[in-house]
């Protein structure tokens, strides 16, 4: 067999080289775990509702995958030797699953991010309106088809089947693929917002500072000032923008530091543990602020049905609202629940 050099694996897919004997794929087994328990806790906090999205079928099919690899590590390190179908399983196959695993994910994020922003746009524009149980046919044969296509490119590249081949050699190191569409995603996204905060940083600070907390409706609200002259339709694209970003600060700013540490760190995370659905949702959230903003113009909050977004209450920020009983505000006031 040939083995690609070590000049060309980097420079090509950035794989990174970790001197882990396969002997040690406890390691492997527990970050695969935990991923899939973060997964689990993610998926039971997000916001129960019956609105359907190519990014909720896709967070589920991850879901399963994780699982999927969870199982396929597990039966290979307890019976570490075996035949089935007549293809010998051995530990060389954990790091051989997982290598494919780390490829398809690190080549999944601008296809998904792109569909979605489809989507979104799409549901928002109202330009086609599918039945309910069309929209859920057509998101599942979406979400299989992108998987097969990413998948299938993989496993045709010649540059990453040479790099497959040359793990039978090296049967002591195991190198993961390290996302490049990640890294340049999260830093197109952090520089967007730095954008935006300093478009509109006075805004957003006297907002901040005029918010209050208090309880409503056996929920935890915030809520600011709110122009007795406004409407309900959202005309100015910086008085709107200033919204989103406390809107989605308020629940996704620890995400967004830990996505700047990363970047200025530099620091290498292997795709299959990049690609999650916190990740996932931290994504879609920003979609979604960004389709608003682009359609302000559109905004009218009395006649539409928003996207959900698993997290964060986006209609919340727009909606006037008088609550008595609460002492010295001025009315009417607007909230948001993030």
């Amino acid at each position: 067999m040939t083995a690609l050099t070590s000049e060309n694996c980097s420079f090509q897919y950035q794989l990174h080289q970790t001197n882990q004997p396969l002997d040690g794929n406890s390691l492997l087994f527990l970050i695969t775990l935990g991923k899939i328990l973060l997964n689990i806790l993610t998926l039971g906090m997000r916001r129960k509702n019956n609105h359907q999205n190519f990014m909720e079928y896709f967070c589920i099919s991850l879901a399963f995958t994780d699982l999927l690899l969870l199982v396929n590590i597990s039966i290979i390190s307890y019976f570490r030797d075996f035949v089935l179908l007549g293809i010998r399983f051995t530990k060389y196959h954990i790091c051989l699953f997982t290598q494919i695993i780390s490829f398809t994910y690190g080549f999944l994020h601008y296809p998904v991010f792109l569909i979605a922003c489809i989507d979104y746009y799409l549901n928002f524009s109202k330009a086609t309106k599918l039945p309910f149980k069309c929209q859920k046919v057509f998101y599942f044969f979406a979400v299989i088809l992108i998987w097969i296509s990413v998948l299938t490119y993989v496993l045709g590249d010649p540059a990453i089947y040479q790099s497959l081949k040359a793990q039978n050699v090296s049967s002591y190191q195991c190198p993961f693929y390290i996302s490049i569409q990640s890294y340049w995603l999260s830093f197109s996204m952090v520089m967007i917002l730095f954008m935006a905060f300093i478009t509109s940083w006075s805004e957003v600070i006297t907002l901040v500072q005029a918010v209050r907390i208090t309880s409503y409706m056996n929920e935890t609200v915030l809520y600011f000032p709110f122009s007795s002259h406004s409407s309900y339709t959202v005309s100015s694209k910086k008085t709107l923008l200033s919204k989103l970003i406390i809107c989605f600060l308020g629940t996704w700013l620890p995400f967004v530091l830990l996505q700047i540490i990363i970047l200025l760190l530099k620091v290498q995370i292997p795709a299959y543990i990049e690609m999650n659905i916190p990740w996932l949702y931290f994504v879609n959230s920003f979609l979604i602020a960004t389709v608003f903003w682009f359609n302000c113009h559109k905004l009218n909050f009395r006649n539409m049905a928003l996207p959900v977004d698993p997290f964060v209450n986006w209609k919340c920020c727009f909606i006037p609202l008088t609550i008595h009983n609460l002492e010295q505000i001025e009315k009417p006031i607007s909230v948001i629940i993030c």
